[in-house]
């Protein structure tokens, strides 16, 4: 039992490592390696300039801000320019707006399609031992977050109707469909927590429906 278990702390441990260290030049590398350089090209937006932060630039510092420890825009923007000065290029504004602006400007399906494809590329990378008895499990999870109270948020995603009109967030509920031998995102659905068709269920069935058209 124990010989079987040693494989599994050693691949936590790698994971582990690689998150914490990752920063947005790893997660550029990887963006713009072999196997999804020809993706994310084609998911550009038509008509976009090449400021200072980039659609793929911005993309790796979004992912690298997400992994952090200190989670903050004004970290990355930073970690960023210092490399820009080590490159002997020019800093730009250490002003956070310019990035947070191209964040915003990031296109949905650019972001959820390159989601799917880097899931998929992990899943068929698996080790055969990682699979139940070789085969290829997937999980059902569901969560809920809160989002910004804003009034295009408010008649998206609902409050709950026990929750008093004024007093609360905008609830999202969320569904993800996961590979159990990678521990790999593979879709994910999402839609507000009130009205018809809101449980996780059909939120699963929404996501399968989409995935299958795909």
């Amino acid at each position: 039992m124990h010989a079987s278990h040693r494989p599994v702390s050693g691949q936590q441990r790698r994971v582990r490592h690689h998150a914490v260290n990752a920063d947005a030049d790893t997660m550029f590398n990887l963006l713009t390696g072999p196997r999804l350089l020809e993706r994310v090209e084609a998911l550009l937006p038509e008509h976009h300039r090449e400021r200072l932060f980039p659609p793929t630039q911005t993309l790796s510092m979004f992912v690298a801000q997400a992994l952090s420890a200190d989670g903050s825009c004004r970290q990355v923007v930073n970690d960023a320019l210092v490399k820009r000065v080590l490159a002997n290029l020019k800093p730009g504004s250490s002003d956070t707006g310019g990035y947070c602006k191209a964040r915003a400007r990031l296109p949905v399906t650019m972001v959820s399609t390159l989601v799917r494809e880097a899931g998929g590329i992990v899943t068929k990378g698996a080790a055969c031992w990682w699979h139940w008895r070789g085969r290829q499990v997937r999980l059902v999870d569901g969560a809920t977050v809160t989002l910004a109270d804003t009034p295009q948020n408010q008649a998206a995603y609902p409050q709950p109707s026990g929750q008093k009109p004024g007093l609360g967030f905008p609830i999202c509920r969320m569904v993800a469909l996961l590979c159990l031998g990678s521990g790999a995102l593979l879709d994910a659905a999402m839609g507000p927590c009130e009205g018809k068709g809101s449980d996780e269920q059909s939120l699963l069935r929404e996501g399968a429906r989409c995935t299958a058209k795909r």
